[in-house]
């Protein structure tokens, strides 16, 4: 209570006043911080200064929402069955439950769709989390998936171009010293613009190239682009990706070297193992 007094939580807002000597909470909501920022630890662990714009893989979102009296016994089995980092935004609209890893909200200059399926740019998807998922009193309207929610007056849309240009000025992290053979990462840039073929999709100079791909040109599983507007799923744009395993929209890939491994057995690419780690170095050192 003294730590939200002292909007001390990250993530958290909340009214406290004094009431017969005690501190009440008297209204609580939530941000964006709650998922896009964690802390440096730089007191001890969980406890430091804020950093904004990387994604909270510790925080367990699933089992805070299902501590709510409001939900069935079988909601809350799904609500607890997502585990650390990991979110559905469509679960409590279209019942379907496939939870992705929290995204990193920082190094989106540059990319023009801010969701694994590529939805909308940024200000759409903070519109659609913040009046679908957060409650927020706006309006959200997309005849795609159905959505029509309009609470009114709407004091959500006048926040988003200043959120939007917010989240444009966060840059990526860059990787800490001595985390990547900078040598092997040099020889992996060549395989990543030669055999890897990576650089198909990931072809601009800072690596934020977004298309739109058919789940079957990915190899992975298409179940949540069936629920999205778009039915597809986004070339994922590069930054900082030592900082935000695991990968792939269903997080199914724990390391790069995962990811390499896919693409090299979907693609037929056939690379070395050399060559493999090399990559690997690579995608570290972006």
């Amino acid at each position: 209570m003294a730590l939200i007094k002292l909007n001390a939580v990250v993530g958290i807002k909340g009214t406290v006043v004094s009431e017969g000597g005690r501190d009440v909470l008297t209204r609580v909501g939530i941000t964006c911080a709650l998922c896009h920022s964690t802390v440096d630890d730089s007191v001890q662990k969980g406890i430091g200064r804020r950093l904004d714009g990387y994604p909270n893989r510790e925080l367990n979102p699933g089992a805070i929402i299902a501590l709510s009296p409001a939900l069935t016994a079988d909601q809350k089995a799904v609500y607890n069955s997502w585990g650390p980092g990991r979110y559905d935004p469509r679960f409590n609209r279209d019942g379907q439950n496939q939870p992705v890893p929290i995204p990193p909200a920082y190094g989106l200059a540059g990319s023009p769709l801010a969701t694994f399926t590529g939805d909308g740019d940024i200000s759409y998807w903070n519109s659609y989390v913040a009046v679908t998922q957060m409650g927020g009193q706006g309006v959200f309207v997309d005849p795609r998936i159905g959505a029509d929610v309009q609470r009114t007056p709407d004091l959500v849309s006048p926040k988003l171009p200043a959120l939007k240009a917010y989240q444009l000025s966060l840059a990526p992290p860059t990787p800490p010293a001595g985390t990547f053979d900078a040598e092997a990462a040099r020889r992996g840039a060549g395989v990543f613009a030669g055999q890897g073929r990576c650089s198909n999709c990931h072809n601009n100079a800072a690596r934020t190239e977004e298309r739109l791909h058919h789940p079957a040109e990915t190899g992975t599983d298409g179940f949540y682009a069936t629920r999205s507007a778009t039915k597809l799923y986004r070339t994922a744009p590069l930054r900082a990706l030592w900082q935000h395993p695991p990968y792939f929209h269903d997080g199914s890939a724990a390391t790069l070297a995962d990811v390499v491994n896919h693409y090299d057995a979907h693609l037929r690419l056939g690379l070395s193992d050399k060559q493999k780690a090399d990559l690997v170095a690579y995608l570290l050192s972006l």
